[in-house]
């Protein structure tokens, strides 16, 4: 889908920006108030990806998408629900019209341009018009989530029944709910606070009134359906509704503690450097004894290796040398072995100093390759169905992303119940966007979505959690959860949450520890993936063919099988009588 969120091009309006730009420089430089981008535009990889999940289907708000004509059906609604909104004022003796309360927010123009990352080519009035408008639409579509609490807005009526559905399942109500927590879609808080002030005589309990329908909000958005305790967000703190939604599922306290949390990673890379080490020092030693028996053989010159060489290098080998071998080597089995043999004999007889030089530079360059940041997306962790196989027990648990732990005494990984329905994909894609965009720490649900990507590669993985009480599927079927978590593998870059980290690195260690895992692993490095110690025999096994050859060339072999078969056949015959 082109990215055409915004108005076009062909209408921009130059003169109203070289006076908006002229405006802007002759205002007073306020160094003090706060500069700082909230509402961004999807990143492109994350938007190419899945544009659906960020492009809103049905109602726009906030500027971004004003203009697309496909959503301006909603405006009508949106207007009506402004209208409303001036009905309850008038009704509670204020007299004040929505008009001049727009005058009131118009003294905000310049903070509520500060939120957004593109440039906005409207006019000041134009801008506050479509935010008292938007905040209008979203409190009275989301009062819903204040009367499910027993409360209920003053003067907001339930005029869109037809799009508001208080069980929830109605289609137009859960398009909107998608685009209301998208990120391209937000309008800055405070414009929902001012409004809801207009109502109530204080801004306190114009929070409190946004607190508790933000809460029924979550209640009905967050996965993580058995969070034993939210966090007490204060609304104020809050920048739009995406950033609150974000903050109840990684609270604050964990963001900090996340962001000042020492993650020792000069120990932790010891640690894994140790074991490379363990596993390259293996494979070194078992190479090492190849090229010393090689070396040997290649330097004795007594007994039978100096008949050998001597058969080697006689008339017959003259002739073995002049056989069409291009020809031969092309065949389909001997391709295979001719690389890796001509590496291993010809690399040899360049000289010990420069394979060490070799050596030493690829290990070098490797080390430089561990420093750097993975290129693959997926976390490197065995699935749920690998992982059960191998004895690990998955337990549910209650709470949020920082409830994951693995528990090596009782070989159990602890995972927090997650339940899955149609607005969980648009929900948690927008809040990984969010992150990436907003945060330059820890990718805390980007991590958690890498990592039930990781342990999710099958239809029988979901089963396994479902099964399990972890997953709660109100999808069409395991394979749809399946195919939700595969397909959320796109990120901006690739971050380290130290308790996250924790739980796979042990879960790893477990799984490779196991004997069977220990088995596969030694087939494949020194059996499969060991190529010197199969050209090794290959070339054995050659010079084993191409000394009978020469000898049967000098020795007539054919004469020497048939006085065998001959004894065989009179041995046979008298043993018959």
């Amino acid at each position: 889908m082109s990215n055409n969120n915004n108005y076009n091009s062909s209408t921009f309006d130059e003169q109203r920006w070289v006076i908006n730009i002229r405006k802007t420089l002759e205002e007073e430089l306020d160094e003090d108030q706060e500069f700082e981008v909230h509402i961004f535009n999807v990143p492109k990889l994350l938007m190419a990806s899945d544009p659906d999940s960020y492009v809103p289907q049905q109602v726009a708000i906030g500027p971004y998408h004003y203009w697309r004509p496909e959503l301006y059906e909603m405006q009508r609604y949106k207007v009506a629900a402004a209208q409303r909104f001036q009905k309850s004022l008038q009704s509670q003796q204020q007299c004040l019209k929505f008009e001049e309360h727009v005058q009131k927010l118009l003294k905000f123009e310049r903070k509520i341009r500060r939120y957004y990352h593109k440039y906005l080519d409207f006019s000041g009035e134009t801008l506050v018009w479509m935010m008292a408008v938007d905040a209008s639409f979203l409190l009275e579509f989301l009062q819903i989530y204040a009367i499910q609490e027993g409360t209920k807005i003053p003067g907001v009526s339930s005029s869109m029944s037809h799009l508001v559905d208080y069980a929830g399942k109605k289609s137009a109500h859960n398009a909107i709910l998608r685009d209301i927590v998208m990120l391209e879609n937000q309008i800055p808080f405070f414009v929902l606070r001012k409004m809801l002030e207009f109502k109530f005589s204080s801004l306190e309990a114009a929070d409190d009134m946004l607190s508790l329908i933000l809460t029924g909000l979550f209640n009905e958005l967050s996965p993580f359906k058995t969070m034993e305790q939210y966090p007490n967000n204060e609304v104020s703190k809050s920048v739009h509704i995406l950033d609150y939604l974000y903050d109840m599922i990684v609270p604050r306290q964990y963001q900090e503690i996340v962001e000042e949390e020492n993650y020792n990673q000069d120990g932790e890379k010891k640690g894994n450097d140790d074991e490379n080490l363990e596993e390259e020092e293996e494979k070194g030693n078992v190479k090492k004894f190849l090229s010393d028996v090689w070396n040997i053989l290649s330097k004795m010159n007594k007994g039978p290796v100096r008949l050998v060489k001597r058969v080697l290098v006689s008339k017959p080998l003259k002739l073995v040398v002049k056989l069409p071998w291009q020809v031969i080597s092309n065949t389909p089995v001997l391709k295979l072995m001719k690389e890796p043999l001509e590496r291993m004999v010809f690399a040899r007889g360049k000289g010990g100093e420069d394979d060490e030089k070799k050596e030493k530079g690829s290990s070098s360059g490797s080390k430089i390759e561990e420093d750097k940041p993975p290129l693959v997306e997926e976390i490197t962790i065995p699935s749920v169905s690998e992982l059960v196989n191998s004895g690990v027990r998955i337990s549910p648990v209650n709470g949020c992303i920082s409830s994951i732990s693995f528990d090596a005494k009782t070989c159990t990984l602890y995972l927090p119940v997650i339940a899955l329905d149609v607005n969980t994909e648009v929900f948690l894609r927008n809040l990984v966007a969010y992150e990436a965009s907003s945060s330059s720490g820890k990718l805390v649900v980007s991590r958690y979505t890498e990592f039930m990507n990781g342990i999710i590669d099958t239809e029988e993985d979901a089963k396994i959690l479902r099964e399990r009480g972890i997953v709660l599927n109100h999808l069409k079927s395991d394979l749809e959860v399946a195919n939700m978590w595969n397909g959320m593998n796109k990120s901006l870059r690739l971050s380290k949450v130290p308790k996250l980290d924790m739980v796979i690195e042990d879960v790893n260690k477990f799984y490779s520890g196991t004997t069977k895992v220990k088995v596969q692993k030694f087939m494949k490095v020194y059996v499969f993936g060991s190529w010197q110690l199969l050209t090794f025999l290959a070339a054995i096994f050659m010079l084993f063919l191409m000394g009978l050859q020469a000898f049967c060339s000098v020795y007539t072999c054919s004469r020497f099988f048939q006085s065998l078969q001959q004894s065989s056949s009179d041995n046979s015959t008298s043993g018959g009588a």
